[in-house]
């Protein structure tokens, strides 16, 4: 078949419109419960573990299962998972919306989860079974990203704009018009795709993956919380320990879910790493960014994402250089641009005072969306290409799954780094006037120090609030100058990693430098499924 034969047509693109609606769903899920909880907390007056389960349920359950769902996706037919994936999202949506207890919304945000963790591998392996020619599905993976992006920034515009007009459920009521649209669209211009070979499906692997996945991300967002206890640390290692016996079945399996031949190859291993790390430091850094604006300068929910905006629209400009570039100067060298480029965002970041105004923020973050959005790109289209096309499911799940692992592990590491410095700094500089009790309360958190100061007398409460404010801006020039760090160090990885061509990843890089042989996957699980 000629390269012109491959080419995408008008049908393909316009099916990738409709694979990009979903996607942008899944994300504004996961923002939207931000602006969202404190009028559902008025109206079904949730306990506090209960608000940490209708705010967790979803992407616990979400990340725990993107391997199975992958799976299942290359067993059963992707298309068919995804159309499953999106009637359950619907249904759970309808159900969030009206449901009258903490217990009935908790359930479907879990259901909401489960469903969703069927959008992000599907939608992904379908393009790839969709665009063969790369530089088209280079384009392609960079508009699914940005539609992933857009909506963790439009989640909070929406749901914003939504609850100056309606009750709190409405937030949820938008998934179901577009689902339906995707329901009457997906039949007519997705075609199915499956693994033609599945063999037996890992029922037992599932399971251990799921509770590898929840163990290691409930223990790293428990350590953020809570600092460093013993339950928090218990789930991690049974995360991991659970996680390394998965891994080994894999490796044994006739039938594995991933690949574990995959994971010996530098064209999966390293970009799957530096997925990681770019979303270590872009979710992890959020954690600041939103509260500087809303605490420090004291914006409201609205007004903190109108001025997010132009992180998300700056994105498109990253994926579209790194698209174009690619094929020229070569995918690592792209990838290690991007990365110097994020850099470069939390070099300015790490100059945050806080007499800072939100231009400084807003410019720093930008510059760090068009870094990021280069990277990831390039990086998801990479990791896709590695994998054979019967494993593009398990292969894209694994993929949004090391994304999950890195955010949370960037919100608990750069979190608990934070809080470190924030006590410190306020335990050394707060006001004289403060009792022990209010002292521990400005301590916790910022919005602690905030509510605190609203107490106290006006010449206290301003000192106190200067304190805090200082503090908080030096926990988030650490947390900037630690993403940094880290990004600085990815390139250079890159870079040392993927400098000759023959890696799949130089200028020009062929399709079939990217993926393994068909037959070289055969024989080595043959190896596999006789070795003792």
């Amino acid at each position: 078949m000629t390269g012109e034969e491959k080419r995408a047509g008008s049908r393909e693109w316009a099916g990738l419109a409709v694979l990009v609606l979903p996607c942008v769903l899944a994300s504004m899920d996961m923002a939207v419960m931000f602006i969202t909880l404190p009028s559902l907390a008025a109206d079904l007056r949730p306990s506090g573990s209960e608000q940490l389960w209708i705010m967790d349920a979803y992407g616990f359950l979400l990340a725990g299962l993107l391997i199975t769902m992958g799976t299942l996706g290359d067993r059963f037919g992707r298309r068919r998972v995804l159309l499953t994936g999106a009637t359950a999202f619907g249904a759970a949506s309808v159900l969030a919306a009206y449901s009258t207890s903490p217990g009935t919304l908790i359930a479907a945000r879990a259901l909401l989860g489960i469903a969703g963790a069927t959008l992000a591998p599907s939608t992904l392996s379908l393009i790839r079974s969709m665009f063969h020619d790369a530089a088209q599905r280079a384009a392609a993976v960079g508009v699914w990203t940005a539609g992933f992006a857009g909506g963790a920034v439009l989640g909070p515009i929406i749901g914003g704009l939504l609850l100056e007009h309606f009750w709190w459920g409405s937030v949820f009521l938008i998934n179901v018009p577009v689902m339906v649209l995707l329901l009457v669209l997906g039949p007519l211009l997705l075609t199915e795709d499956r693994d033609p070979e599945p063999g037996r499906f890992d029922l037992l692997g599932a399971a251990m993956s799921l509770v590898a996945v929840l163990g290691a991300i409930y223990g790293v967002k428990a350590v953020a919380e809570h600092g460093f206890g013993w339950i928090p640390l218990t789930c991690c290692a049974a995360g991991f320990a659970v996680g390394a016996a998965f891994l080994r079945r894999q490796n044994r399996s006739a039938n594995p879910m991933i690949d574990m031949a995959l994971f010996r190859s530098r064209r999966f291993n390293v970009p799957l790493l530096i997925d990681a790390l770019a979303t270590f430091g872009l979710v992890g850094f959020s954690l600041f960014n939103w509260q500087f604006m809303q605490l420090v300068l004291g914006m409201g929910p609205l007004e903190s994402a109108l001025w997010s905006l132009p992180t998300f629209l700056v994105m498109p400009v990253g994926i579209a250089l790194a698209t174009a570039l690619a094929p020229r100067i070569g995918k690592h060298n792209v990838i290690a641009a991007g990365l110097l480029v994020a850099t470069a965002g939390y070099v300015m970041l790490a100059l945050l005072q806080a007499g800072s105004g939100v231009v400084h923020l807003v410019s720093g973050m930008t510059v760090v969306s068009i870094g990021i959005g280069a990277v990831s790109a390039v990086v998801t289209e990479v990791i896709l290409s590695a994998a054979p096309p019967e494993r593009a499911g398990a292969a894209s799940a694994t993929a949004e799954t090391s994304a999950e692992l890195g955010g949370a592990l960037g919100i608990a590491l750069l979190g608990s780094i934070g809080t470190a410095v924030y006590r410190s700094e306020l335990a050394a500089n707060a006001p004289d006037a403060l009792t022990p009790g209010q002292l521990e309360a400005a301590r916790s958190t910022l919005g602690g120090a905030v509510e605190t100061a609203a107490t106290l007398p006006s010449g206290t409460a301003e000192s106190l609030r200067h304190v805090a404010f200082d503090a908080f801006a030096r926990e988030a020039r650490i947390a900037s100058v630690v993403s940094a760090v880290l990004m600085a160090g990815a390139a250079v990885l890159i870079v040392a990693v993927f400098r000759s061509s023959d890696c799949g990843l130089g200028p020009g890089a062929s399709r079939s430098a990217a993926e393994p042989r068909r037959g070289d996957r055969a024989g080595d699980m043959r190896n596999r499924a006789t070795s003792p």
